[in-house]
């Protein structure tokens, strides 16, 4: 198990550090495979938030609480993300089918091409700008996902459990990256790359 702790706007004592680690122990005994989980431990005014990423098998696990102590969140986020873990292993043990995935599959699917989306905020119009493109001041943070390939129905699990908007995923049919999102009507979304 490889457990990383960040501190941001605090300073890690040994104690919350033999803390996090302690809770985070009970974990190993869920994964067969090595974990890697990254915690960053942040403190805002009054906020004390832990934020927990757990990477294992292939599956991705995010969790975070807030609270006025930094013990209770993290002991919040570790309890998250056993309900989590608990989840993922009933559902594998019953055969999850996600019932929007199923519904989404018997609607009519869309010409290609005609999948539209706002791509631009309200502020960030094309032209707003002299060259014409949307600009930012926000800095663009880059992932590098290590994903293990699997079919749409796992995706769609690992997608309503990460809380997330989308997820990028190796399709194990195709071996073709696909993203499936959650649309406005909470139904699951699959955009594959046509050749």
């Amino acid at each position: 198990m490889n457990i990383k702790i960040t501190g941001r706007h605090t300073e890690l004592t040994d104690s919350i550090k033999d803390h996090v680690e302690r809770k985070l122990e009970k974990f190993e005994a869920h994964f067969d495979k090595p974990m890697d989980i990254d915690v960053v431990l942040t403190v805002e005014k009054h906020r004390h938030i832990a934020d927990v990423t757990l990477l294992s098998n292939g599956v991705r696990i995010h969790a975070e609480e807030s609270s006025n102590d930094m013990y209770t969140s993290v002991d919040a986020v570790v309890d998250k993300i056993d309900r989590q873990i608990r989840k993922i292993k009933e559902r594998r043990n019953k055969g999850f089918r996600p019932k929007k995935l199923a519904e989404a599959e018997l609607e009519a699917q869309p010409e290609a091409g005609m999948l539209t989306a706002d791509v631009f905020g309200d502020d960030d119009k094309p032209g707003d700008q002299d060259d014409g493109l949307p600009h930012t001041d926000r800095p663009i943070i880059q992932e590098t996902l290590d994903r293990k390939p699997m079919d749409e129905e796992e995706a769609a699990m690992q997608l309503e459990l990460s809380g997330e908007g989308f997820l990028m995923f190796t399709n194990a049919k195709t071996q073709h990256i696909n993203v499936m999102y959650v649309r406005e009507d909470g139904s699951f979304g699959l955009i594959q790359p046509q050749f």
